[in-house]
């Protein structure tokens, strides 16, 4: 025969049973919720990261950007800090200093992005970085210059940081280009 004892002691482990299983859900729900709460956290600041790579990408995709950078590229020509400031400096040459300022800026800005991990160095590389490798190789002696000469060791430092996470990923992936 079963006593009312037997049958409170029963009920109680069924009790104690009920409510461990019930909390073992609600911390595996809890556990799932923060998982798809951080994976929705991490999709959110790749599509942030890519909005904003995007906006750049335009300005580079633009037909001014183009026209300034290949006319740098392809026409300047100089040997020297002070052959480059007679034909590319502010004092006489304002729209050549105009158009140097405007593409150095837009490399220097990629930089401080990538730096503060606000943009993937993958995705600079994977759309721009030929003509990062291009624009630094021809600038890096007028601005080893400026930074000596004129006491600017800060010019283009983000542009120069950029150049040499980009090139790094060139050189694994063409082995062809290490020097």
């Amino acid at each position: 025969m079963v006593t009312v004892e037997t049958v409170s002691i029963v009920f109680t482990g069924l009790s104690v049973s009920l409510a461990a299983f019930y909390y073992i859900s609600i911390l595996r729900n809890a556990q799932r919720t923060r998982e798809l709460t951080l994976r929705a956290q991490e999709l959110a600041l790749e599509t942030r990261q890519a909005q904003l790579f995007m906006q750049l990408y335009n300005v580079f995709m633009s037909t001014d950007f183009h026209r300034n950078y290949w006319d740098m590229i392809d026409n300047w020509e100089f040997s020297d800090l002070e052959e480059f400031m007679e034909k590319y400096g502010s004092k006489t040459n304002l729209d050549a200093f105009a158009k140097r300022g405007a593409v150095g800026s837009y490399f220097e800005g990629m930089g401080v992005l990538v730096n503060r991990k606000l943009i993937d160095v993958s995705l600079v590389d994977d759309l721009i970085s030929g003509i990062l490798l291009r624009y630094w190789e021809k600038m890096e002696p007028i601005v080893d210059d400026v930074r000596e000469k004129m006491s600017y060791p800060q010019l283009a430092e983000w542009t120069e940081y950029l150049y040499r996470e980009i090139r790094a990923i060139a050189e694994k992936q063409h082995p062809e280009l290490r020097t």
